[in-house]
């Protein structure tokens, strides 16, 4: 008996060292291990980078900006349902374990053991988030061990739904999608609310590997997957038996979102605010900073804006011909995969590219370009469709001249007829067009070109050109500030300026002949270069240099009299910006795509409308406390001058090089510009709530032909986007400033008169011209005699 007393003895003096030296060991380990552990406490105030999305006015997502497709959503706005997907999925004992799962851990052992140098093991959604979080993708022995302990000490610290959540915002679902939220949208264009049983399984699912799983590439992998996790989810106890064998025979239906700025024609617009938010602040937080931004882009406009630019372009670029294929292909056997490697314009639809396969004198014989499925194949349908004479007619020669098997064109499918198309071509000429409010600044559309995906220069904000004679109206703008009316005389003669090298410089008017003497508002609305000459010179460049630095035109205008004529360059959005001043009375404004930025909390970081709200905060309103915004914006212009240039405008319209557009039955001003060899077309103009500018040209500048006008080919797109524009909005004339004097004047001559053929004139107090004129009916001319009159003075420039 004490033989066995002392073995048993022995035993327990033994298994207690040995219980020893191991604890020792186990706590030299933790004690090496933890030395270097990362500090599980900063998961407290983890940020995660989350996609920059760009609303337009209405709330609609127009463009998304992200290193990682991330929407951060917290776990109480999570569904039961779909944490509990995850959990079948990948920790079926997440809400008992404390971090670590015993079984998962000794399964990754046994593997080293038997030789096997590439550690695995069901890692735990906690170890997940340490290792995600807080440690490198290494796979070994030792980081598991740094895993298991960071484990223990993340439970120790966060509840279980915070380290769900932060799980559940980290993890790659494919796609480009970081965290369910994303998930949802990418793959089934739904929130996470809207998720089905078997839309939540599949993306419980996809954690393990995704790219395994892609719903295109491999679909049974996918439904199998999908599978598991609804038998794992039954096995629980999450859902019944029979919801779950529903949810299995369901079909996976993906449905991808696509959210482009194509889809509202704005890749220029869009562009302009992604330049504008990396330059405000860099590309961290553009792109990981999960900014919510409104801009003022109007879809329908927008629309609108793209179609007239698009109508006027090619109905410039037909009427000098076709000028040949835009690619030539290889069509032996199957045509389609050559035809589908040729790029296509994704923002000209309904036009397609199509390949020629048979020439005869009647018509074309084509092969439409097969779409791509979503697994990245090509199609295996072949559309073929057929382009007649007929609908070629730009074409100047037969077909079996221009056409040779293997040609890629663009062709528009005709409305009504089946299988037929027409032939159109992308153009050489580009331009740009940019809607805004007049009295705020708000661009409610803007197109850069023909199609961003072929160029991505922006025509509207980024091509420097010479405005021509739509500079005009502010020469004529800075006179009536400074004591000349739209009545005064000029003019219309011949004229030589010495230049400073000695040179004579001999300015023409666009139509030669017909010279004499006529009112300001004439020269406006004939667009006299002669006549706007001798009123420069007259009033002198340093006040119309200062005028035009006013209105955001030019920021250091030469004071030359050539400029007078706008042979400055400047930028569409600074034209249209300008001309808003004009029809807003005077006010300065400054052009904005964007009316407020948030950050990733809600929190508004920047807002355009800097107006000061009076009253804003009360706690009820009443007809005897409401809300007041003080305006406190720079007044360029006097809101009477403002008025006269505008009345004159109206008879550009009404009378002048503008009167294509006098068929719109409406109030509305602009001016035409066509610059030296017809190389800048313009036509800028407004509505009493609308500008709206538009601007052709190529862009390496050359003539457009000797017969090209503003007013054939701006004036119409112009003319177009507002019949589409303002087609249900009442008219209404422009606003009449107070201390504005309507007199029925003669449009020739000035002087007072009535009866036919007499229009209302807008006159300054103290401006109006006499009842009759002494002399006999002698020419009339109350223009300044010489420079010292007016030259020198500021008249009402503020």
């Amino acid at each position: 008996m004490r033989m066995f007393a002392r073995f048993f003895a022995f035993l327990f003096a033994a298994g207690a060292i040995v219980f020893i030296v191991a604890a020792v060991g186990v706590g030299a380990a933790v004690y090496t291990f933890s030395k270097d552990l990362p500090d599980h406490t900063q998961l407290k105030d983890y940020e995660p980078p989350v996609m920059t999305r760009v609303h337009a006015a209405d709330g609609s997502v127009v463009a998304e900006y992200a290193h990682e497709r991330r929407l951060y959503i917290p776990a109480n706005a999570i569904p039961k349902l779909v944490k509990e997907a995850f959990i079948s999925a990948e920790d079926k004992n997440f809400y008992t374990h404390n971090g670590i799962d015993p079984e998962g851990m000794l399964r990754a052992v046994k593997v080293l053991v038997e030789g096997n140098k590439r550690m695995q093991g069901a890692s735990t959604i906690t170890q997940q988030v340490a290792k995600n979080f807080l440690l490198t993708p290494e796979r070994s022995m030792e980081r598991k061990i740094q895993e298991a302990l960071l484990s223990v000490r993340i439970e120790q610290t966060y509840s279980k739904e915070k380290i769900l959540e932060l799980y559940l915002n980290k993890i790659n679902l494919g796609l480009g999608s970081y965290g369910i939220a994303a998930a949802a949208l990418n793959y089934f264009d739904k929130s996470v609310q809207e998720l089905t049983l078997a839309e939540a399984a599949y993306l419980a699912g996809l954690p393990k590997a995704p790219n395994n799983y892609n719903p295109w590439r491999n679909h049974d992998a996918a439904v199998d997957r999908r599978n598991y996790v609804l038998n794992r989810m039954m096995e629980n106890g999450y859902v019944s038996r029979a919801d779950g064998e529903a949810a299995k025979a369901e079909p996976l239906v993906v449905n991808p979102r696509s959210v482009s700025a194509n889809s509202f024609a704005a890749g220029y617009f869009v562009e302009e605010v992604r330049r504008e938010l990396y330059d405000r602040y860099g590309d961290r937080k553009l792109y990981e900073g999960g900014l919510s931004v409104r801009t003022t882009l109007d879809p329908k406009m927008q629309l609108m804006a793209r179609k007239a630019l698009v109508d006027g372009l090619v109905r410039f670029d037909e009427a000098h011909g076709y000028r040949g294929p835009y690619k030539q292909i290889n069509i032996g056997g199957d045509w389609g995969p050559a035809l589908a490697e040729v790029p296509p314009l994704g923002d000209v639809t309904p036009w397609r590219l199509a390949v020629v396969l048979d020439v005869s004198d009647s018509g074309l014989r084509v092969g439409l370009q097969p779409a791509r499925e979503k697994s990245g194949e090509v199609a295996r349908a072949r559309e073929i469709a057929t382009l007649s004479a007929d609908n070629a007619r730009f074409l100047r020669k037969k077909l079996r001249q221009a056409f040779t098997v293997g040609d890629v064109i663009f062709v528009e499918p005709i409305d009504g007829r089946p299988g037929q198309v027409r032939l159109r071509q992308i153009p050489e000429i580009s331009g740009a067009i940019v809607a805004m409010d007049p009295f705020t600044g708000r661009v409610f559309a803007m197109v850069g070109g023909f199609s961003f995906d072929q160029s991505v220069f922006n025509r509207a904000t980024q091509a420097q050109r010479q405005p021509g004679s739509s500079f005009k109206p502010f020469v004529y703008a800075t006179a009536l500030d400074n004591g000349y009316t739209p009545s005064s005389v000029l003019q219309d003669e011949p004229i030589e300026i010495a230049q400073p090298d000695g040179s004579v410089w001999r300015p023409e008017n666009f139509e030669s002949g017909h010279y004499g003497s006529h009112t300001l508002r004439y020269g406006i609305e004939h667009s006299k270069n002669l006549m706007t000459v001798r009123l420069a010179r007259d009033i002198g460049m340093p006040l119309i240099a200062e005028t035009a630095r006013r209105f955001g035109i030019y920021d250091n205008m030469a004071p030359l009299l050539s400029m007078s004529l706008g042979a400055g360059e400047t930028t569409v959005i600074r034209m249209v910006s300008a001309y808003s001043m004009l029809a807003n009375g005077g006010k300065q404004i400054k052009a904005t795509l964007i009316d407020r930025i948030q950050d990733r909390w809600g929190h508004t970081i920047y807002r355009h409308d800097e107006r000061e709200c009076l009253g804003c905060d009360a706690d009820r309103f009443s007809p005897d406390n409401e809300p007041k915004l003080v305006d406190k914006s720079e007044q360029v212009l006097d809101p009477l001058t403002a008025y006269q240039i505008t009345s004159i405008m109206e008879g550009v319209i009404q009378r002048g090089t503008g009167v294509s557009l006098k068929e719109l039955g409406r109030h509305l001003a602009g001016k035409t510009g066509t610059t030296n060899e017809a190389k800048d077309l313009w036509f800028i103009g407004y509505s009493p709530d609308l500008a709206v500018g538009v601007f052709l040209g190529y862009d390496k500048p050359r003539s457009m032909g000797d017969s090209a006008q503003a007013a054939t080919y701006a004036a119409p797109i112009f003319r177009d986007f507002m019949k589409m524009a303002l087609a249900n909005k009442p008219d209404a004339p422009f606003r009449v400033p107070p201390g504005i004097k309507l007199i029925s004047v003669d449009p020739k001559s000035g002087a007072r008169a009535s009866g036919q053929g007499s229009i209302l004139e807008a006159f300054k107090p103290g401006t109006a011209p006499p009842d009759s004129y002494e002399g006999g009916g002698g020419q009339r001319n109350d223009a300044p005699a010489n420079d010292n009159q007016v030259g020198g003075g500021t008249g009402g420039l503020y």
